[in-house]
């Protein structure tokens, strides 16, 4: 697996206009919103360097972003790895018995192909691979 860089690292929040203000505060500028609707959810990322953060609020009561603020509060909800190519980097994770929320991609924000790593794996991270 050819892991590229940390791609961005995932904030839950309640209300995603109030969350931007912070780092639009500190002079990183919002590079949009979007809504993912099979994740229900709206995002906004904010590069930094060669990463981003993205924020992360819940379009529905029941999506997974707003379990993950109702079970733990606000806060970073997932570190994400860039890597060259998804499906050999899930077939190598699932060859060494690495437990997996997503053994086949799935389309997330930006038009990025993405899976899940299990936190039960990673030791309590929520594991995201993309591939842009």
């Amino acid at each position: 697996m050819n892991i590229l860089k940390v791609d961005h690292i995932g904030i839950a929040v309640k209300n995603l206009a109030d969350s931007a203000k912070l780092y639009e505060m500190l002079g990183i500028p919002q590079a949009g919103v979007e809504e993912v609707a099979e994740q229900k959810v709206r995002v906004s990322f904010f590069p930094v360097g060669d990463s981003e953060i993205e924020l992360l609020e819940s379009t529905s009561p029941d999506g997974p972003i707003a379990k993950y603020i109702e079970k733990n509060g606000e806060g970073i909800q997932h570190l994400a790895l860039r890597v060259d190519n998804l499906e050999a980097a899930l077939a190598e994770l699932k060859a060494k018995g690495v437990r997996l929320i997503d053994e086949k991609p799935r389309y997330g924000a930006g038009g990025a192909k993405i899976a899940f790593v299990h936190p039960k794996a990673t030791g309590g991270i929520l594991l995201e691979l993309s591939e842009r």
